[in-house]
């Protein structure tokens, strides 16, 4: 009867020790690989993903005006539908931001990545299915 309880707990034991094992193996298996989320878009991905904004003529600061296109990245299909309705919207933060900088700010590369940033985060503010994940100028002409 003695055996049977020590054979009975050992049995527990193994199967415990056993169950440790794979689960620890699992987890660390799925840690250790990339998700989705961490890896780079392809380049269809990204297009897929993607908005343009046709070009815009506006004035700057001082008296010089802008034409400027921009295209932009979202992080999903989701956030490119709710983008493209919200079109009308992007093209009024591209222009109040436009009109608040003077020509010099946008000359030279800083001057670029600048407003593509801030353009980024305005437009993330009024987003609700997903997020801008980067703006791209595609042609810019600044007179």
């Amino acid at each position: 009867m003695m055996k049977n309880k020590v054979l009975t707990i050992m049995l527990i034991m193994m199967v415990a020790i056993t169950l440790v094992g794979v689960i620890a193996v699992v987890v660390v298996t799925k840690v250790g690989e990339p998700t989705s989320a961490e890896s780079e878009p392809s380049i269809d991905e990204i297009v897929k993903a993607s908005v343009e904004i046709p070009e815009i003529t506006t004035n700057l600061a001082g008296n010089d005006f802008i034409k400027i296109s921009f295209t932009i990245q979202t992080d999903s299909k989701k956030a490119k539908e709710e983008l493209e309705k919200r079109n009308f919207q992007v093209q009024n933060i591209i222009i109040t931001e436009l009109s608040e900088t003077k020509a010099e700010q946008l000359t030279g590369k800083k001057g670029k990545e600048a407003l593509q940033t801030k353009i980024k985060e305005e437009v993330n503010k009024v987003m609700q299915e997903g997020q801008v994940v980067k703006v791209y100028i595609t042609s810019s002409i600044l007179q």
